[in-house]
Formats: structure tokens, sequence, C-alpha cells
């Protein structure tokens, strides 16, 4: 596996195609109506309590978790951009219909909240893994990690503004008005969609690349692959590591150590803007400078620095401190992720695009539920800064082991 990247400190390269901007408009405008229905799908299901509000999210990430490699494989073989159009009309009838049966009087009822999480953790377990081999589709390999910057910005800034959205829309119009304005957002996406087409060029453009059999076979064919290829195995290794010492630090132990020092809401709210901000001056550098000479020297590098703000999150004596280890992580962990998304996507097999993206994010999802779980009931036997400090060591050790690894020292 091979990857193109910019030297450091050298100009800003040509811009971007045209086709690979459109396209993130279009995604860009799908993101930010779904994190809006999410939060108001959660929402309106806190109102039948803490066990149905759990039941609707787990109806999004089961069947996410469980089919995200058939999706992969189904993108593979008839075309990613089919696969996101299939998705895209998907979701605008389902979010049509949803807007609809949730605006009569009286509350939203359970079952009508359930169906909607399945179907869009069923449509996100393929439409994932095409949108995530998208990048590689439309631009070319040196210009790689420069795009996946910038669409790592735009997915962060999706997060942020998301759920301010979402509560907006509820406010004004319920759940509704939030299923509303996600129609439109896969509108957006669907139009888009069908003024592009991956160049000629482009690897894996063949609907039939990689074709080697059933779809089961060919969804295992990529973990065969991961265990075959060194690096492909070291990254996705390290991405589960990082999936599970990072991800759960602001989303889960942040609000709880905020509520063990007594701080209001609105810091653990700073803590995890900060996280954001991180991430995002990071990954509006490495679009517009490129990233390191060697990307698993950086990929490696920004978990060390990463684990460093999380320790520093975690002795926190004062407020501005805590902000101030979300910013340095969150730093560490866009640096990590704008170098080792570049290595994985950019060495991937042409065959094999939308597969390996499946990969990545079965390796998340598996390494966050488990994560959460164990932090979670930690944190209520020993207090909420020993979880920290081991998330914080579990980080440095994962960097030092990348840099200890020829295969990612040299990538």
């Amino acid at each position: 596996m091979t990857t193109a990247t910019a030297p450091a400190g050298a100009p800003p390269r040509a811009a971007l195609p045209r086709s690979y901007l459109l396209w993130l408009v279009g995604t860009q405008a799908g993101l930010l109506g779904d994190a809006a229905l999410y939060f108001a799908l959660g929402w309106a299901a806190s109102a039948h309590g803490g066990g149905a509000a759990g039941l609707v999210l787990t109806a999004i990430t089961v069947p996410r978790t469980a089919l995200v490699l058939l999706g992969g494989a189904v993108a593979d073989r008839f075309g990613a951009r089919r696969v996101m159009l299939a998705g895209g009309a998907v979701m605008l009838s389902a979010t049509v219909v949803l807007a609809v049966a949730a605006g009569g009087r009286g509350g939203v009822p359970l079952g009508l909240l359930v169906a909607a999480a399945a179907v869009t953790g069923t449509v996100d377990a393929f439409h994932l893994p095409a949108s995530g081999s998208m990048p590689r589709r439309l631009v070319p390999a040196e210009q790689l990690p420069r795009a996946l910057a910038l669409r790592q910005a735009g997915g962060q800034s999706a997060v942020l503004l998301g759920a301010p959205l979402g509560g907006l829309l509820v406010a004004a119009g319920g759940l509704s008005g939030a299923a509303a304005a996600d129609a439109v957002g896969f509108g957006v996406l669907l139009l888009v969609l069908l003024r592009i087409r991956p160049p000629a060029r482009a690897a894996g453009t063949e609907p039939s690349a990689g074709r080697t059999g059933g779809l089961l076979r060919e969804a295992a064919s990529a973990v065969r692959l991961a265990r075959r290829d060194p690096l492909l195995r070291a990254a996705l290794l390290l991405t589960g590591a990082a999936a599970g010492a990072v991800l759960p630090v602001l989303s889960l132990l942040g609000p709880l150590l905020a509520r063990s020092h007594g701080w209001a809401a609105g810091t653990a709210g700073l803590v995890t803007g900060g996280q954001a901000a991180g991430v995002l001056a990071v990954a509006g550098l490495v679009a517009w400078r490129g990233t390191l000479p060697r990307t698993g020297v950086g990929a490696a590098a920004g978990l060390c620095a990463a684990s460093a703000g999380i320790a520093l999150l975690a002795l926190a004596p004062a407020p501005a401190v805590a902000v101030a280890g979300g910013a340095v992580a969150g730093a560490g962990s866009g640096l990590f992720a704008n170098h080792l998304g570049p290595l994985v996507l950019g060495g991937a097999p042409s065959s094999h695009l939308s597969r390996v993206q499946a990969l990545l994010t079965l390796v998340q999802s598996l390494a966050l539920v488990l994560a959460n779980g164990l932090l979670g009931l930690l944190a209520d036997r020993a207090g909420v800064t020993l979880p920290i400090l081991l998330c914080a060591l579990a980080t440095a050790t994962a960097g030092l082991t990348a840099l200890a690894t020829p295969t990612l020292r040299r990538a």
C-alpha cells in the first residue's frame, strides 16, 4: 500500500477538482440534516423515558454495525455513486414520511421512532462505505490528503452545528420540522450526485470491480485483505485503539468529569468545543498545506499529542485548563485522522475501496461500544479521573507502538 502526500512546507497545490467540491457541498447538506435529525430523534425518544431513548439509539447502531461490511461489498460491486443515489432516495422518502407522520397532535409514538432509527441505521451501513470511498474516485492521488482534510473539517462542522440546529428545528416544528430539514438535505445530495460522475480514469469506478462471487464472500474478502496486508492491518489496529481510547473521553467521560467538579453544563460544552476547534484547526492546515512527508509518523505523533491533552483534562484544576486539554486532544486526534485516512484510502486496492472504508467503520464502532461500557462502569466504581488517565496511557501506548512499527514508520 502506498500513498502520495504533500511535503511539509510545500506551497499549496492545484485547486481540488470541481466535481469533488460539488460533492462536498451535497455531502455537507446531508450530514447537517442527519445531525439535526439524530438530535430530534433522541429528544423525542427521551419523552418515553431513558430505556426508550436507549432503544432508539440502539436501533440506529445495530443495523449500521451488522450490515456495514455487506454495504461495502455492494458499493464495490454496483458502484459507490449508485449506492449513494439509492440510499439518498430511500432516506428522502423515509424523512418525508416521518415528517408527515410526526406532524399530528400528541406525542410521537415510540414505534415510529424505532422504525425511523432502524431505517437510518440500515441506510448508513450502505451509504457510509460508499461515501468514504468517493474522494479516491474523484480526486487525484497527490491531492487526496488535502481533500480528506477538507471533508473532515466539513464533517466536524456538521457535528458542531447539528445539535443546535436540531434544537431550533424541534422548538419550531417538533420532530416533523427536523425530518423535513433532513429531507431537504438529502434532496440536495441527490441533485449533486446526479450532476457528477467519477472520471473514467478513477480507480475502482467500474461497478463490477472486485467481483469474486456472492456478496457475503466479497464482504469477507475485505477481512482477508486486512489480514494479508501489513500496513492495512496495522492501520486498522491503530484505528481501533484510537476509537476506544480517544472518542469516549469527551463524549462520555468529559461530562462526568464536569459533574464531579461541580462545573456547569456550559463548561462541559466548552471542553467539547475546544476539542472541535483543535480538530478543525488541524484539518484546515492539512487542507491548505498537505500532510507530513511520512504519514505514519504523523498519525503516531497525533496520538502522542492527544494523550497529553487527555492527561491534562484528567488533572485539570480549573475549567480553563480542561478546555485547553480538550483543544490539545482535538488537535492530536485531528493530526492522527488526517494522516491515517489518506494512508488507508490512498493505498487500498481499487477493487476494495468501499470495503476498506466499511472495515474502518466496523472497527471504530466495535471499539467504541466496548470502551464506552467498560469506561462507564469504571467511572462509577473508581471515579472519573482514573478512566481518563487510563485513556491517556492507552493513547500514548498506541502512538509509541506505531512509531516502533516499521510498516507504519516508513509509510
